[in-house]
């Protein structure tokens, strides 16, 4: 190596500005395993502690970026514009299934790469896991043919696609260095930027249920990321929404995906939910002219979902991506686990206050999520029906309903989660949006 390691290192410790080409030799060394687990492990902790400036972020971005394939528009063998979204993780968000599908029927194609959950956050993929078959490791040609077939595909990254950043982040991972600001920008812009995007928007979460737990934090990292996306070339808006109460009123993977079918079915409510689906697809078709406004991207959403095209659209994603379940027949839901428990309101009141990490930590322990990677999940656990902040409840309402493997856990849970909830006397719930940061 004509840099090595050490010069990286040094440099991140003592908080001097890196040499470009030592950061990116350092980066290409994390994918073909010349910079080791032990290199990574010092870099990692000197970011958390030093910090990075703008520019080596950006590089830091660029070279995890650069370490595999890119695909470009011939590769993926579409005309519409290529947008996408992320969130930065909270609880019952599962945003995606319900805006891809949308914004294909409206014209755009989504190419969404997004991951498997770890901790008390819910992945993207963990949630599709509960339609039997769906494969979201797939070779560029089988996501050429969805997008080309269905207009989006919910993927996870391939194997090739900034491979540096799935060495780091596992490092990350068991160094408590999971909440560096740089590295975070690094690790979800590069897989991002892996694609030739028009645009990209992202929804950075705050509260209870979130990584952020402050608005100052998350608009921090939210003008990281835009200001990193934006020296990219990538145009990029960001969204602080309020994650002090699930998103859905459900938690766990079947529970949330049912409740997206029931949305592109045209039964059920969640309005919270679609709110902000309609508030990110609304930037990103106005962003790529498919929509003139912000209002009229909106009511193109909203006549996608009454229509019906997107629930078209996700049925044909979900086929080309392997699964059987009949999702045409408008009574399909993924299996829930076999016992189901109410949680009782105990006083007349409103519900003041909820601990939704703590909520998303029980569906873990419950089985529905990861303490660690190589972890399984259960799908069909998790929590329903939850009550949202500001309800008014009389002894005996139900607050949420617990589904688990057997008696034990779900009285087990329903203890935990009474913990986690208050009653009080009349509040107003934060807005869904707090701010919006841009380029």
């Amino acid at each position: 190596m004509a840099y090595p390691p050490q010069t990286v290192l040094a440099a991140v410790r003592d908080g001097q500005p890196l040499n470009p080409k030592a950061l990116h030799e350092f980066v290409c060394g994390m994918a073909d395993g010349r910079t080791t687990e032990s290199h990574m492990a010092a870099f990692a902790m000197a970011v958390r502690l030093k910090g990075l400036n703008a520019r080596d972020t950006t590089a830091l971005t660029l070279a995890m970026r650069d370490s595999g394939e890119r695909l470009t528009r011939a590769h993926l063998g579409v005309d519409a514009p290529l947008i996408d979204k992320h969130s930065t993780g909270g609880v019952g968000d599962a945003v995606s299934l319900l805006l891809a599908p949308m914004l294909a029927a409206c014209g755009a194609a989504v190419p969404m790469i997004s991951g498997r959950g770890l901790g008390f956050t819910g992945g993207t993929l963990d949630k599709l896991s509960a339609l039997a078959g769906y494969q979201a490791q797939v070779a560029p040609e089988q996501l050429r043919r969805c997008l080309q077939e269905a207009g989006c595909a919910i993927i996870g990254a391939g194997a090739n696609w900034a491979p540096a950043d799935r060495q780091l982040y596992a490092v990350r991972d068991v160094t408590a260095t999971v909440d560096a600001t740089p590295l975070i920008v690094a690790s979800i812009l590069s897989k991002k930027l892996a694609v030739a995007l028009d645009a990209l928007v992202l929804d950075v979460k705050c509260g209870s249920g979130a990584w952020c737990q402050s608005e100052a934090e998350a608009r921090e990292l939210a003008e990281a990321l835009v200001r990193v996306a934006t020296e990219a070339e990538l145009p990029c808006s960001a969204f602080i929404t309020d994650m002090n109460q699930p998103l859905l009123p459900a938690i766990g993977n079947a529970t949330e995906l049912n409740l997206v079918l029931d949305l592109l079915h045209g039964v059920g409510t969640a309005p919270r939910f679609v709110e902000l689906c309609l508030t990110l697809g609304s930037f990103l078709l106005t962003r790529v002219g498919l929509a003139s406004s912000e209002p009229e991207a909106r009511r193109a959403l909203r006549e996608a979902l009454d229509s019906g095209e997107a629930l078209v659209r996700f049925i044909k994603m979900a086929r080309c991506l392997g699964t059987d379940a009949d999702l045409d027949r408008a009574r399909w839901r993924a299996p829930l686990a076999p016992v189901s428990l109410p949680l009782r309101a105990d006083q007349d009141g409103c519900l003041e206050r909820m601990d939704a990490r703590r909520l998303g930590e029980l569906v873990v322990q419950l089985g529905g999520g990861r303490l660690r990677a190589s972890d399984s999940i259960d799908p069909s656990v998790g929590f329903s029906q939850i009550r949202a902040l500001g309800d008014h409840l009389e002894v005996g309402s139900p607050i949420l309903m617990v589904h688990a493997r057997n008696l034990e856990s779900a009285s087990w849970a329903l203890a935990e989660a009474r913990q986690a909830i208050r009653i009080g006397s009349a509040i107003a719930p934060l807005p869904l949006v707090l701010g919006r940061v841009q380029a």
